[in-house]
C-alpha cells in the first residue's frame, strides 16, 4: 500500500510502460512543466493540443525542449478541447488532462453525449488523494469537485470510484468513513441516514473490496485520540483510508483547508467515471500538484 506520493512514482517508474496523455489547452507554463518532469520520469507520453506558439513560448521560458512532445495545433480554445476529447475517445490517449481550459469547458467535453467520453448511464465524479504530514497515510476524498449534491445512488457511486482508486493504489480493503456532522444516527439529518444505510450495503455485500462505517464526524474519522475519548467503537475510526463527504461544499472547504493551513502539504485530483481518468485541478494549482495528478490518473489508467 502506497502512504506516499514518492511510492507512486516508484511503482510506475518500476513498471517501465508509459501511459498515453493527451492535454487540452495545453498552453500554461504549469501543465507543460508538470507534463515533462513526468515525461522524465517515465510516466506518460504527452500531446499537447493547443496553440504551438503559445506552447513554444512557454518551452522557451520554462527552458523545456519542446521536441519531447508531440504539439498538435489548434489556434481555438474550444475547438482544442474538443480535439483533445476526441483523440482520447478514438483510443489515442490513456489519461486527459485539462491545461489552461476553463473547468466548464473541460466537462461539457467529457459529457458530450455524441461525442465525449462518458460511458451511458454511467456517473461522473471526482477523487482527490491527500498527503498530510499529520496523518499517518494517503487520504482520499469524493466528491469536491463535480457532484454539488449526491443522491443515494450518486453517493454509491463515489463510494465505488473512492474504493477503486484505493486499490490502484495498493490498498485492497480501503477503510471508507462516510462522513456526517454527527457518529451519531440522527433521522432528522439526512447525511447521517444515507451514512448508515451506505455502510449496511457495504456489511451486507452489496458493495465489495472494503470496510466502511458511517455517519461518522470528521474527527473521528481521522483522529484516534478523539474516538477513544468518545469511546467509539468502529473498524474505520481513527484510520480512515477514503472520506466520502456528504457534499460538494464540505469535501471542497476540506480539500482547501488542508491545503493552506497545514505546511508539506501533497495533492492530487482526478475525474473518475469516464472511459479513462481525467486529470482536473485548479488552473492556479502548482506544478507539484499537476504533477501528483498525473501520477494517480497513470497508476488508475488501464
Amino acid at each position: 500500500m502506497f502512504t506516499k506520493f514518492e511510492d507512486i512514482f516508484a511503482e510506475l517508474a518500476n513498471r517501465g510502460a508509459r501511459k498515453r496523455m493527451v492535454a487540452a489547452w495545453g498552453v500554461d507554463g504549469h501543465t507543460i512543466g508538470a507534463a515533462s518532469i513526468a515525461i522524465d520520469l517515465g510516466i506518460v507520453d504527452v500531446t499537447l493540443v493547443g496553440d504551438e506558439n503559445l506552447i513554444k513560448e512557454q518551452c522557451e521560458e520554462e527552458g523545456i525542449d519542446p521536441a519531447k512532445f508531440a504539439i498538435i495545433h489548434n489556434p481555438s480554445e474550444l475547438n482544442a478541447v474538443a480535439q483533445a476529447v476526441a483523440l482520447v475517445r478514438e483510443g489515442h490517449g490513456d489519461i486527459l488532462m485539462k491545461g489552461l481550459c476553463s473547468t466548464d469547458k473541460f466537462m461539457r467535453a467529457i459529457l458530450n453525449k455524441e461525442t465525449g467520453l462518458l460511458p451511458p448511464k454511467a456517473v461522473l465524479s471526482h477523487v482527490a488523494v491527500l498527503e498530510n504530514p499529520n496523518y499517518h497515510k494517503l487520504l482520499l476524498v469524493g466528491d469536491m469537485a463535480v457532484i454539488p449534491a449526491p443522491d443515494l445512488k450518486q453517493k454509491k457511486a463515489i463510494l465505488g470510484y473512492l474504493v477503486n482508486t484505493a486499490h490502484s493504489l495498493g490498498n485492497q480493503m480501503p477503510k471508507v468513513a462516510i462522513i456526517a456532522a454527527t457518529e451519531q444516527m440522527l433521522e432528522g439529518m439526512p447525511a447521517c441516514v444515507e451514512a448508515a444505510v451506505l455502510a449496511k450495503k457495504v456489511d451486507r455485500g452489496e458493495i465489495r473490496g472494503c470496510i466502511a462505517d458511517g455517519p461518522l464526524a470528521l474527527d473521528v474519522a481521522i483522529d484516534r485520540e478523539s474516538v477513544e475519548i468518545k469511546k467509539l467503537v468502529s473498524p474505520v475510526a481513527g484510520d480512515a483510508d477514503c472520506l466520502l463527504f456528504p457534499n460538494i461544499e464540505s469535501a471542497n472547504v476540506f480539500y482547501k483547508t488542508n491545503s493552506k493551513l497545514a505546511s508539506d502539504v501533497k495533492q492530487a485530483g482526478m475525474v473518475v467515471g469516464a472511459k479513462v481518468p481525467c486529470v482536473l485541478s485548479s488552473r492556479a494549482d502548482s506544478i507539484d500538484t499537476k504533477l501528483n495528478s498525473i501520477a494517480i490518473a497513470a497508476i488508475s489508467a488501464k
